[in-house]
């Protein structure tokens, strides 16, 4: 029996007119089908052939992987119709990949063809679009060759290339030598003064406009609100507010959206609503506008309000939100919402995915983290570099390293951002070791990579390697270093006990210290019984922070040790006085795909009875293997058993017997705390980790602690 066989389907080929062939192109939907019709054109000759090859070039750029082939055919023509020639440039200045009208350029004029003035426009276009200054210039220089400098549509092209491509001194001075200006190009040159920040030179702009008699519309004003809005800029966009409220501009839908969205972006809530409310019909775009606004602004309720009264929501729309929930700690609401969307039938593109990816990396729940990586494969995202950067990073702060391994290792190009989350992911899991081997492979880290390395040295007491790097990176790289070089390195000194050398380091560094480095001070004094200095060091950073309540609390605990309870009252009433509260230490735990919480000597979970029996069974265990709660850490005045009875109910000891008695056997146990791990509940995991059996992992504020075997990946430096 013969074998069927089903080769690319050609064109029924009745005579093969110049109408039939025009209509072959126009139905070909793939480069096969194009190629099939170019052959008819070469075999039948036909005299009118170049404006059909150019039709099947036209044809061809929206197919992928086609732009080989159009070339080859473009090159082919001997004389191309000038006319013809700048129908396939406004076609490629349109098009997704408007660098291929350049590519078509300069194909061309190797090969001798001729442009006329309109040519250049499109081909400006192209340059714009692209941000291709250097061919930019090249047409700008072809076009003065050629006389055509003075034509008012070309300058306005070159304006807008110019302008577009940031260098704004040159768009200025073709600005300045137009003899004709009408609204478009003054919207032009004012669009490329927003762009690049230069509000001042916009409001002497529209002074200037307003003197040669040329009044701005609301497509001028709309064009400044919009970048005062994304800039942040609302001193301007007050000015330009005042400006259409004085000269009684009527203002259309679009121009009151762009008031609205400017001030919410700018964050003043209050009046966007203000103006939000007198609109008769809300669009989406200000909709979203308002959502992204209360959003940055903190206020998610309102965000939320808004969100839910939109009733056809866009993809811009569900992420905003989305981005709202994961930029306001309620990761959980993001990814619920996630879910709500999908369900509606809208799909997720690279920026939702960002934020999702962000909220599950803030909550650290490792389940959760496995299904977000499912979303990123079903919407093939997997080779997006801005996700898998974001992929590696999730892992490591939902605490499963050869995840975050997995992503990099089989990531086909990696960046800058690639190298450095990778080497963060080693620091905060302690594999300091790693970060350092990861660290000399690099070619070009940046000064975010050396943060990333010296925050691996502080973490395992590399005090020699960390010096030798941030000697490097001043010397050899020639990054001058920042308050984040500056704060590593302090917290370097001072986990090592190496305080003077830290204090030294303080008052030496050519900028003033800020919050994080006076605090890493006083950490380490608190870690090395060095309260004396802790105490200075903590009244430093009250100076800098009156409200920082680790400060106060160190104050209290540093009183507390020496048993200045006149002391201790004190600190506590300036505290009480001024409305700060210590931050209370909880824990939480993932189990079925849902996230548990609990707080020090919480009853209030629905198995706390079960909670507390499992507590008292681990600590009798324990106990016969050596463990004694650790009273020191406790730090109020009360009875020794009662110090007991505190340190023993710590969140984090809850949230293990809660692990312990729902997860399977053998499985481990991965729990969240969002402060230090006190040095009791320390040595409490190591000790569990053996007893059961079982890996026990915790991410408290700084770092992570894996706990194997009766010892941890901390190697007890912490």
């Amino acid at each position: 029996m013969a074998i069927m066989t089903h080769p690319i389907t050609p064109f029924t080929t009745p005579p093969t007119t110049h109408l039939h062939i025009s209509t072959s192109i126009s139905k070909a939907t793939s480069l096969p089908q194009l190629k099939q019709v170019h052959t008819q054109i070469l075999r039948q000759n036909l005299s009118d052939s170049d404006t059909l090859l150019f039709n099947l070039i036209l044809s061809s750029i929206p197919l992928p992987s086609s732009l080989h082939y159009s070339l080859s055919v473009f090159s082919t023509l001997q004389k191309p119709q000038t006319h013809l020639i700048n129908k396939l440039f406004r076609e490629l200045s349109r098009s997704k990949e408007p660098h291929n009208a350049l590519l078509f350029l300069e194909n061309g004029r190797r090969n001798g063809m001729e442009v006329d003035r309109f040519s250049f426009p499109p081909m400006l276009k192209a340059a714009s679009r692209a941000f291709a200054l250097r061919e930019g210039m090249e047409i700008h220089g072809l076009g003065c060759k050629l006389g055509f400098d003075s034509d008012p549509f070309i300058q306005t092209a070159l304006l807008g290339m110019y302008a577009s491509c940031g260098k704004i001194e040159d768009a200025r001075l073709v600005f300045d030598k137009m003899s004709e200006r009408d609204i478009v190009t003054w919207d032009i040159m004012i669009d490329g003064y927003c762009q690049n920040g230069l509000f001042d030179d916009v409001l002497v702009l529209l002074e200037e406009m307003r003197s040669s008699n040329v009044e701005p519309d609301s497509r001028v004003f709309t064009t400044i609100l919009s970048a005062c809005g994304q800039t942040g800029n609302l001193a301007i966009g007050k000015v330009i507010h005042e400006l259409i409220s004085e000269n009684n501009i009527i203002a259309d839908s679009r121009l009151q959206s762009s008031l609205i969205s400017m001030y919410a972006g700018c964050g003043c809530m209050d009046l966007a609503q203000n103006l939000y409310d007198k609109l008769s019909q809300k669009n989406l775009v200000v909709s979203t506008a308002m959502i992204s606004g209360y959003s940055k602004a903190g206020q998610v309720e309102a965000a939320r309000s808004i969100f839910y009264q939109i009733t056809n929501k866009d993809l811009v729309c569900w992420s905003a939100m989305i981005s709202g929930y994961a930029e306001s700690a309620q990761p959980q609401e993001a990814l619920k919402l996630l879910d709500e969307m999908q369900a509606s039938g809208v799909k997720p593109d690279q920026v939702t995915m960002l934020s999702v990816i962000s909220a599950c990396a803030n909550l650290g729940a490792l389940d959760q983290a496995k299904r977000i990586h499912m979303i990123v494969d079903k919407y093939r995202f997997r080779e997006a570099l801005p996700v898998n950067n974001a992929l590696i990073d999730m892992y490591a702060k939902c605490g499963y390293l050869d995840g975050a391994r997995g992503v990099f290792g089989r990531m086909r190009r990696k960046n800058v951002i690639s190298w450095t989350s990778m080497i963060s992911a080693h620091a905060i899991h302690g594999e300091a070791d790693q970060a350092l081997m990861l660290f000399r492979q690099m070619k070009e880290p940046n000064w975010i990579t050396f943060v990333a390395v010296l925050y691996a040295c502080s973490h395992a007491g590399l005090v020699d390697e960390g010096q030798q790097i941030f000697s490097s990176m001043v010397n050899e790289y020639n990054i001058t270093p920042k308050l984040e070089h500056y704060g590593c390195m302090v917290d370097l000194y001072g986990r090592a006990n190496r305080l003077r050398e830290a204090l030294e380091l303080v008052e030496t560094m050519p900028m003033a210290p800020n919050v994080v480095i006076w605090g890493s001070l006083m950490a380490a004094c608190r870690i090395h019984g060095e309260y004396e200095l802790g105490e200075f060091a903590a009244k430093r950073l009250l100076e800098l922070d009156p409200e920082h309540d680790g400060a106060y609390v160190f104050l209290s605990n540093f009183y507390a040790k020496g048993k200045r309870w006149e002391n201790v009252g004190e600190v506590r009433q300036l505290m009480k006085h001024r409305g700060i509260l210590k931050e209370r230490g909880y824990s939480k735990i993932e189990m079925d795909h849902e996230i548990h919480e609990f707080l020090t000597s919480d009853k209030s979970h629905k198995h706390a009875d079960d909670i507390y029996a499992k507590l008292d069974e681990v600590v009798c265990k324990l106990m016969q293997v050596g463990y004694a709660p650790n009273t020191s850490v406790v730090l109020i005045d009360v009875n020794e058993d009662e110090k007991k009875d505190v340190v023993l109910l710590h969140s984090e000891k809850l949230a293990l017997c809660y692990g312990l008695l729902k997860s399977n056997r053998g499985s481990p146990i991965h729990i969240i705390k969002n402060l230090r791990i006190c040095e009791d509940c320390h040595n409490f995991m190591k000790l569990a980790s053996k007893v059961f059996e079982r890996e026990i992992v915790v991410r408290d504020r700084t770092r992570f602690h894996h706990y194997r075997g009766g010892s941890c990946s901390c190697k007890d430096y912490w």
